[in-house]
């Protein structure tokens, strides 16, 4: 299908998009992998350490623990999980729930 010279594509990741060029980078995709990587910037240096001394570095491995285990790492401090949440929101998803 086709819309102002925009054809319409879909990613591996699902993801639906138009474009006008023959690239294949998905908008969708690329704001994701951005996200992910630019979140240790909006954090003070003892919290990036903290996530990073636990090889935490893209917001899909912060998803595979709860707020309490963060809140627990030596360096993370209770104003970082709101940026930390809000950027785990904007890509679809959540800290881990405890059980």
């Amino acid at each position: 299908m086709t819309t102002d010279g925009k054809t319409l594509r879909t990613c591996k990741n699902g993801h639906r998009y138009y474009k006008s060029s023959d690239c294949i980078t998905c908008p969708k995709c690329e704001e994701e992998r951005k996200s992910s990587i630019n979140f240790l910037k909006m954090l003070g240096a003892p919290a990036r350490r903290a996530l990073e001394g636990r090889g935490i570095a893209t917001l899909q491995q912060l998803a595979q623990f709860s707020e309490a285990d963060i809140l627990n790492l030596h360096g993370m401090g209770k104003t970082s999980m709101p940026k930390l949440q809000k950027a785990l929101g904007e890509i679809g998803l959540t800290f881990k729930q405890k059980m």
